[in-house]
């Protein structure tokens, strides 16, 4: 090998060891669209606590991030928003043992201005009410659908959309009367207000969290959900409005 072959192959293995190290500093982190505030804040106080390292968040339906989980995405931490979407991660071996983290309940979105007078669940079968609610394979369209079940209630929605901050988002712009999400959405705008669902209609919504085998960056991963479950990431989560798991 000449003398610059020599010193090429050297710089390559050079580069490539940054390449290593840059993946070394980078969480690859899978959360439900209702966690969007709550993880980045979470995102700014563990690299804060961890200089350094670089938290990515891909957030989306719980059900379309367990698709990509499937088809081979990238990540190395899962956050979801039920137990069923992240035991089917777990079950097909894609996920290590997860751990709960936190809790929400359902209540209704209206304007703010509530332009259609709805006053409780039973608007939501009116037909002549705008009435959104998430789609029926997304754990927020899941857990709606059994409130209403256990109201006795039919709803008739217009529109189910594929997670929750885009169905809060059409509830916002006034393209929706009502539509059903949770209650950390409505804490988190300025331009929707709540009511409360009767007694009767509480379903029981716990998130859990767990690092994927095939992960890049394990210990940074351990070390990440470890950081939502200390104190600290409690106190974000619940200044978010999040109970305790």
């Amino acid at each position: 090998m000449t003398r610059g072959v020599a010193a090429f192959v050297a710089l390559l293995l050079v580069c490539g060891a940054c390449a290593d190290s840059a993946d070394d500093d980078t969480v690859l982190v899978l959360a439900a669209a209702s966690l969007t505030d709550a993880f980045a804040e979470i995102e700014v106080a563990f690299e804060g606590a961890n200089p350094g390292i670089d938290v990515q968040l891909n957030l989306a339906g719980s059900t379309a991030l367990r698709e990509q989980i499937f088809q081979g995405a990238p990540a190395d931490v899962f956050a979801s928003a039920n137990a069923a979407t992240m035991q089917a991660v777990v079950n097909a071996g894609d996920a290590n043992e997860p751990q709960l983290f936190a809790s929400n309940t359902l209540v209704l979105a209206v304007p703010i201005d509530n332009p259609a007078g709805v006053t409780g669940p039973g608007d939501l079968a009116d037909p002549d009410r705008l009435v959104g609610l998430c789609a029926a394979a997304v754990p927020c369209g899941d857990f709606a659908r059994q409130a209403l079940d256990q109201l006795g209630i039919e709803a008739v929605p217009d529109t189910n959309e594929l997670d929750v901050r885009a169905l809060l988002t059409k509830i916002e712009a006034g393209e929706l009367d009502v539509g059903m999400v949770y209650a950390t959405d409505v804490a988190a705008s300025d331009l929707v207000r709540g009511i409360a669902l009767p007694p009767r209609a509480e379903v029981e919504i716990v998130y859990p969290i767990a690092t994927l085998p095939d992960g890049s960056n394990p210990s940074q991963a351990t070390a990440f959900v470890d950081f939502v479950l200390s104190a600290t990431g409690q106190q974000i989560l619940a200044d978010f409005g999040f109970g305790a798991p």
